[in-house]
């Protein structure tokens, strides 16, 4: 990557940050200045920001769904109990296990 060429030829989407880390790393004595250019170029090759935002994102998306199909279990629930079951008038039976 760090040559620049792209996989369908031309440039990298990582060449810029490439370049800009490498000007900073020929211009300065003290290479830990160059840390934020580096971070840029690393997160741009492999992108754990990025990945970590989205697994963050669908995790929070799965626990609403969970949550909501609760909710939406215990609504079933009532609407088939039914009113006259839940005042008690009429006793369900418990079903049997098929044989």
């Amino acid at each position: 990557m760090a040559s620049g060429y792209g996989y369908g030829g031309g440039r990298s989407r990582c060449f810029t940050y490439w370049q800009e880390f490498q000007k900073c790393y020929a211009q300065t004595d003290n290479p830990t200045e160059c840390r934020p250019q580096s971070d840029d170029y690393l997160e741009c090759l492999h992108r754990p920001k990025e990945t970590a935002r989205a697994k963050a994102v669908q995790a929070e998306f799965i626990r609403k769904a969970e949550a909501s199909a609760r909710e939406g279990h215990k609504a079933a629930e009532v609407l088939a109990d039914g009113a006259i079951v839940g005042v008690g008038l009429i006793r369900r039976t418990p079903e049997s296990p098929p044989s």
